[in-house]
């Protein structure tokens, strides 16, 4: 009698076939989480954005007028010139950038309010649709 000595190990097509398992997982999962992620993004800007104004809000109160758009979100944290009534700085750190690493735009007196704020959203392009799209405070 011949004793077959068993061999432990995976043979080559049981590990094709958990990698490709692992492939169709990572197909199905990778799209869902970054789609997440650029919803995070503009909830992110909302919420910037929604501070900027309560900000702006307390300026307002404060001098009687917005920043002029030449002024900009700077005149949130640094006093103007020749603006006696600043009570500030109205952020707690400095004017924040966008979720992707670009200036809010500013435009007082604004064209849909009292005052514009926006971020152009990923591509920095006004317009744009899904995460490309301008994020506005109206």
């Amino acid at each position: 009698m011949l004793k077959r000595k068993s061999s432990s190990g995976f043979t080559l097509l049981e590990l094709l076939v958990v990698v490709a398992i692992i492939g169709l997982l990572v197909g199905i999962v990778a799209p869902r989480f970054f789609g997440q992620l650029g919803k995070s993004e503009t909830t992110i800007a909302k919420a910037q954005i929604d501070a900027l104004e309560r900000a702006l809000d307390q300026y307002r109160l404060d001098t009687g007028r917005y920043p002029s758009t030449e002024l900009g979100l700077a005149a949130l944290i640094n006093r103007p010139p020749n603006e006696t009534k600043w009570n500030g700085p109205y952020l707690r750190k400095e004017v924040p950038l966008d979720p992707w690493n670009k200036p809010y735009v500013y435009k007082y007196p604004g064209e849909r309010g009292d005052y514009d704020i926006m971020s152009y959203g990923r591509d920095g392009q006004p317009g744009g649709s899904g995460e490309d799209a301008d994020i506005t405070n109206h």
